[in-house]
């Protein structure tokens, strides 16, 4: 597409821009294996959760470059896995997140083996937020408080959602104190219950000393008195200190990110094993990424990949997840699939030394 100089002039450098933008979509359309209309399936039946929100953002800018109708279809887990299956032309997609592989690392049913049985497609995001909370009254000041307490005899009960992500922290934390104190990690028991509504039920109820949250769903709580029954603090931030730090300076709710911070490594240690100079803390980012058909065509996985490229260096998409509490976090398909698996085997260790 050729524009002259006095047609930029004449217009602005901004329209330009858009049409051409709006020219290449047409471009990558018309040259692209990807065609008609396509389906976003997600891991999840919420349109108000985490994992719409990230997809609707990266597929409504996808759609547009591609210049093709796609749809995001919260249809949950295993009826996404189904129709995935069922679909090799490329007009079924599926964005989920960590949940795709530790689903079958806990052997929940369902989930198999997605590095054998799918192509790992881009990155997209990472919601920072996984989090760790105690009444605001509790005797447990910190993370240290509680290992030293399982450490030494003491039952703390944490309440979770068992087979995936809401549990993956509790899997490390039990590893951690069965290598800091041998024979006693059985202490930390794990009080299995459903949404997030559920557990933070059993906290009200005093059914649990320690439940998994979220940023999202909890700040709210933190900012109630202390003699609220609901009041509730952050503990632990699973995510990496480099992730937090992405994070908009006013972090969310009335929780700054320097608030934040003080509740993720190295300022709280869940130790992964090693010496001294090799002790790795344990982290975990909500990663969402794109699954496709194992027998979907590769130049599909390479027109997508190339039009999510453009649209993450122009910048515009940083922006909008960031104001929504998440973090950019393209990587194209091929890089992906070797980065999540190494994270998948990581988790994989800590599962099975506590089995």
């Amino acid at each position: 597409m050729m524009i002259s100089k006095k047609v930029v002039a004449t217009v602005g450098s901004a329209t330009v821009l858009a049409a051409l933008a709006i020219h290449s979509g047409v471009v990558m359309a018309q040259e692209g294996q990807l065609r008609g209309n396509i389906r976003v399936v997600i891991g999840s039946t919420s349109t108000g959760g985490d994992t719409y929100q990230n997809a609707s953002i990266v597929v409504d800018r996808l759609a547009e470059r591609l210049d093709l109708n796609m749809k995001v279809d919260a249809v949950g887990a295993s009826s996404a896995f189904r129709t995935l299956d069922r679909d090799s032309r490329g007009n079924t997609l599926m964005i989920f997140h960590d949940q795709s592989y530790l689903g079958h690392l806990y052997g929940v049913q369902g989930y198999d083996d997605v590095f054998e049985k799918y192509i790992i497609g881009p990155t997209i995001s990472i919601n920072p937020g996984n989090a760790y909370l105690v009444p605001k009254d509790s005797p447990y000041e910190t993370l240290d408080d509680i290992i030293a307490a399982v450490g030494s005899g003491e039952t703390v009960r944490v309440a979770i959602q068992p087979g995936g992500v809401s549990e993956i922290g509790f899997s490390a934390l039990k590893n951690a104190i069965a290598i800091e104190h041998p024979g006693q990690e059985d202490n930390l028991v794990a009080v299995n219950t459903g949404s997030q509504s559920d557990k933070n039920q059993q906290l009200f109820d005093g059914q649990a000393d320690v439940i998994n949250g979220s940023v999202q769903a909890n700040e709210q709580y933190t900012r109630l008195p202390e003699d609220d029954q609901k009041a509730m603090r952050f503990i632990w931030l699973t995510a990496r200190q480099s992730t937090i730090e992405q994070a908009n300076e006013e972090g969310l709710g009335q929780t700054t990110r320097e608030q934040l911070l003080e509740y993720v490594e190295p300022n709280v240690h869940v130790t992964m094993g090693g010496d001294a100079a090799e002790d790795e803390s344990f982290t975990f980012d909500k990663e969402f990424f794109f699954l496709y058909n194992k027998d979907m065509d590769a130049g599909i996985v390479s027109q997508i990949d190339e039009a999510l490229a453009e649209i993450y260096a122009e910048g515009e998409i940083q922006e909008v997840l960031q104001n929504s509490f998440f973090i950019p976090d393209f990587k194209p398909s091929e890089e992906a699939t070797e980065y999540l698996h190494d994270k998948m085997s990581r988790y994989e260790e800590i599962i099975n030394n506590i089995n």
